[in-house]
């Protein structure tokens, strides 16, 4: 069986920290934004965690990336 290869627009999005929880950027900050109130956009600038859910399928998409870092 041939290696996996690690999905590079994923892996361009993400951000693995050092405890391995893996991070990314929120949505719904660069269009639309003149109907979105200033508190709501500082809000989105912040990194937010991967949800439980996802994070099976996220870590197989980037898991070289993961052990390489």
């Amino acid at each position: 069986m041939p290696k996996m290869k690690t999905h590079r627009g994923t892996s361009k999005r993400i951000k693995i920290t050092a405890s391995g929880a893996i991070m990314r950027g929120r949505p719904g900050t660069s269009h639309l934004a003149p109907g979105k109130t200033q508190k709501r956009i500082r809000k989105l600038r912040k990194q937010a965690a991967i949800s439980g859910s996802d994070l099976r399928r996220i870590k197989q998409q980037v898991a070289n990336v993961a052990l390489n870092k």
